[in-house]
């Protein structure tokens, strides 16, 4: 029978095959979804310096502008325009 490495070997030559028109898609949106995670947790870890200073008294840093998409909001949280 074949061990785990034939398995793994044969179970990614078929997602290449099927898959080929998906694959440059996923990766894409992998990649997308790797830059959002990455600029969420440097927002996180700035928010929390803030706090800190804030607490401290001291006057916090100015806030970084990250480059990456521009969304506009059509309607408020609530539904409203």
């Amino acid at each position: 029978m074949f061990g785990l490495s034939e398995l793994a070997i044969i179970l990614i030559v078929v997602i290449a095959v099927l898959g080929a028109k998906k694959l440059p898609e996923l990766a894409r949106s992998a990649g997308k979804s790797a830059r959002i995670l990455k600029a969420e947790a440097r927002a996180a870890k700035e928010e929390e310096r803030a706090e800190q200073a804030r607490e401290q008294g001291l006057q916090p840093e100015a806030p970084r502008v990250i480059r990456g998409e521009t969304v506009t909001r059509d309607t408020a949280a609530d539904g409203r325009p």
